[in-house]
């Protein structure tokens, strides 16, 4: 029923019960209306398109109620947000998740307020309990980690690193009494070399311990037998975290950018932050010194050296506080001896791998920086090569070209410093973002090598490039490949070649060197990889062992339980560029490279009204060539709704897609996002469930035969070359199996067989 009012308002009520009164545009809402489901949802505010956008006011039959900014009918922007039971949320939203700067008090009378992502504390923040106890610090998916100060009701304070809420790592506890401890934890107990000062005694300064404290995700910074030279070792950057309550207080009555711009300025202020929460301990701790000295004469001086395992005292030993520790007995120097029994990379693993990431820091810094000034220009033949290189000397006091720094002393060469430099802005990196990615406070993390070769794997703070170590011959390959892959790359915008943006040597006095490259992470993205697949196209030896499979584990070419149905024009596009790639490789006579494949999966059912309403009539007359008909639909590609900032894995074009009449195309992801649809990047498909491999396994059962994914890859491991050893080990291998299941071939039959693989098994043809 219509009732068309003098004021241009529609009153609809709709067969299900929905009732509409408000302003229209066509046959949509649009403008100020009001809207009542059946189920009891009422929504008044403003409409755009038939869709909730601007601002309103939504309540549910349960009671819950929400006020603020909406965009495309998804909670987005500012609004409050209260439970049936009490609590409410004050801040930002991102597609109906608490994301960005807010404030929630719980039922529990609990309040919390900092910064959020995807729903869950994530950033900086302060969390006080109805209890007293109060936390400002760094938050991790809801979890308390990383630099932070707790604060306990009965005036205790522990201001160091934490992991999955609990103490981990370096840290200073200061006790109600006045007793102040300085040490390592592990995952909430005492563990390694410690000092421990009674109430009363003399205490070093707590703000230069404050500045100076730094967080390493790979474990305790201090270890046993290091505990000497503190000054040194916690001497590190801090990640920034601000004063997050100062920051939302001068924010409340500005514009949502202004309020972010406030919290980004302010995240410099960190030691204001945490010297806050614990000022009136530190002034009451100097003050015990001063007034309330013990009887003795020599009591206030006493220091306690402690060593703990898993939180069990082990070792005490006491020290007058004037007395200066014996360096050498407590401080585990890099001497040349040390490094002539060790390999520089076994060396730095560990907790002392913070000294190698540290120099890659450095180093990345410096090279970039004296680079980024010299005028663009075309690559020459004397760019490239071993002798086209950047070398410098980084003594740990400093130098005239060099900072100092509390790592070891250490050499650097930086390899064909202007090749990569225009490599770089060929994948579109700026030079800053570039350094703040891999040189910024957050530091890198260390990752588990997924392969066999045994190399240290880091991540950069932001997830978007991957550090690793080579081998010396693979540091040779690739300097003598660069200059026809950077020809290729320049060729082929969409090459799915491993993006290379530097390689680097690291040297230590005594002669051992350390060797890496920096590429792009091809997994970074905001979706949850599901799934990994490492595809070589051999059969022999490539599966995963059932118990060691976790989350995290790359599966290899026989785990592969599915084939990949996409659009026609975009498997076209792949299977081109895997070939171009291919026919690269093989004139470089390299072998053993694999597709490295990501998936996300969607839910397999929903939204087919909202796809039929998004496609319109053309698309669905197509059947059969409109792939993805559930979770994931392709739209027209329209710069205005898709975030186009380049990553380090994205560069080529849009890519165009049959099913929508050869358009570039966006993906389309119900409920989460618009992305840009790249080759290798944000690719959608349906994963069907191969028949056979149903038979073989009947342990595992899946709900569903075709799931919609989205698909991430590129070519990796390409610095193998078919030398005289592969020669031989294809020779032994093929006199047990057949030539063409293991991996090791001759790199023209290499090819052809990795290309036969992907196109007739991982993107065969549609029916």
């Amino acid at each position: 029923m219509l009732i068309m009012e003098d004021s241009g308002r529609l009153e609809k009520s709709f067969s299900n019960g929905d009732v509409y009164i408000g302003k229209i545009k066509g046959i949509l809402p649009h403008g100020k209306g009001n809207y009542t489901w059946s189920d009891g949802t009422v929504y008044e505010g403003d409409w755009e398109d038939g869709k909730m956008t601007g601002k309103g006011l939504i309540i549910w039959p349960s009671g819950a109620r929400y006020e603020g900014e909406f965009s495309g009918s998804y909670l987005h922007g500012q609004g409050i947000f209260t439970t049936p039971d009490g609590s409410i949320y004050s801040g930002g939203w991102r597609m109906n998740a608490q994301h960005g700067i807010g404030r929630k008090k719980y039922s529990n009378s609990d309040f919390y307020e900092g910064l959020w992502k995807e729903g869950v504390r994530e950033g900086s923040g302060r969390y006080s309990w109805n209890d007293g106890n109060m936390y400002i610090g760094n938050w991790r998916s809801g979890k308390i980690e990383g630099r932070g100060v707790m604060k306990w009701t009965n005036d205790d304070i522990f201001d160091g690193c934490w992991l999955n809420g609990v103490r981990h790592g370096y840290g200073v506890y200061r006790f109600g009494d006045g007793g102040l401890y300085i040490g390592t934890w592990s995952r909430g107990l005492k563990d390694g070399k410690g000092t421990f000062y009674p109430a009363g005694s003399k205490h070093p300064s707590l703000k230069k311990w404050s500045r100076s404290l730094s967080c390493d995700d790979g474990g305790p910074l201090l270890s046993s037998g290091e505990n000497g030279d503190r000054k040194s070792r916690v001497k590190r950057s801090i990640s920034a975290m601000g004063s997050v309550s100062g920051s939302l207080k001068s924010s409340s009555h500005r514009s949502p950018s202004q309020r972010t711009s406030s919290l980004d300025g302010n995240f410099n202020l960190c030691d204001r932050a945490l010297e806050g929460i614990s000022h009136d301990s530190s002034c009451r701790l100097s003050h015990t010194s001063d007034e309330s000295q013990p009887d003795g004469p020599d009591k206030s001086s006493l220091v306690y050296e402690r060593e703990y395992m898993q939180g069990v005292l082990i070792m005490e030993r006491i020290r007058k506080h004037s007395e200066s520790p014996n360096k050498n007995k407590w401080q585990n120097k890099f001497s040349v001896k040390q490094v002539k029994k060790n390999s520089c990379l076994d060396i730095f693993r560990g907790r002392r791998s913070y000294y190698l990431k540290l120099n890659l820091q450095l180093g990345i810094r410096y090279t970039v920086g004296k680079i980024t000034p010299v005028p663009a220009r075309e690559v020459r033949s004397s760019d490239f090569g071993e002798r086209a290189r950047i070398r410098m000397y980084f003594p740990r006091e400093g130098s005239q070209f060099t900072p100092p720094h509390c790592s070891i002393d250490f050499y650097w060469k930086d390899y064909c410093p202007m090749v990569f430099r225009n490599l770089r802005e060929m994948f579109k990196l700026d030079a800053a973002e570039y350094m703040m990615s891999i040189c910024g406070d957050g530091g890198l993390r260390e990752l588990s090598s997924p392969g066999k070769s045994g190399s240290i794997f880091y991540l950069s703070q932001d997830d978007r490039f991957v550090i690793k170590t080579l081998k010396k011959p693979e540091l040779k390959i690739l300097l003598k490949m660069l200059p026809e892959y950077y020809s290729h790359v320049g060729k082929h915008e969409n090459t799915l070649i491993t993006k290379f943006f530097g390689v680097h040597r690291i040297s230590l006095r005594g002669g051992k060197k350390a060797r890496f490259v920096v590429m792009g992470n091809m997994f970074c993205t905001e979706l949850h990889i599901h799934r990994r697949y490492d595809l070589k196209g051999s059969t022999l030896g490539r599966c995963t062992n059932k118990d060691k499979i976790d989350g995290n584990t790359t599966l290899k070419d026989l785990d592969l339980k599915y084939e990949f149905q996409m659009d026609k024009k975009l498997r076209e596009s792949l299977l081109k560029q895997i070939s171009e790639d291919c026919m690269f490789l093989q004139s470089q006579h390299i072998i053993d490279y694999s597709l490295l494949l990501g998936l996300h999966f969607r839910a397999p059912e929903n939204l087919k009204k909202a796809i039929a309403e998004t496609a319109g009539d053309e698309a669905l007359k197509q059947g059969e060539n409109l792939i993805l008909p559930k979770g994931l639909l392709l739209v027209a590609h329209e710069p205005s709704f898709v975030n186009t900032t380049p990553g380090p894995h994205i560069r080529g074009n849009t890519l165009r897609a049959y099913s929508i009449g050869d358009k570039e195309v966006d993906l389309l992801l119900p409920g989460t996002a618009r992305l840009r649809v790249q080759l290798g990047v944000n690719m959608p498909a349906q994963a069907q469930r191969k028949v056979q491999e149903d038979k073989m396994d009947t342990t595992e059962i899946e709900l569903f035969e075709v799931y919609d994914v989205v698909l991430y890859m590129g070519i990796i491991d390409v610095l193998q070359d078919y030398n005289v050893r592969k020669k031989l080990e294809h020779a032994c291998k093929s006199i047990q199996f057949d030539p063409m299941t293991i991996s090791v071939i001759e790199p023209n039959l290499y090819a052809q067989r990795f290309i036969n693989f992907l196109e007739n098994k991982v993107f065969p043809e549609a029916p």
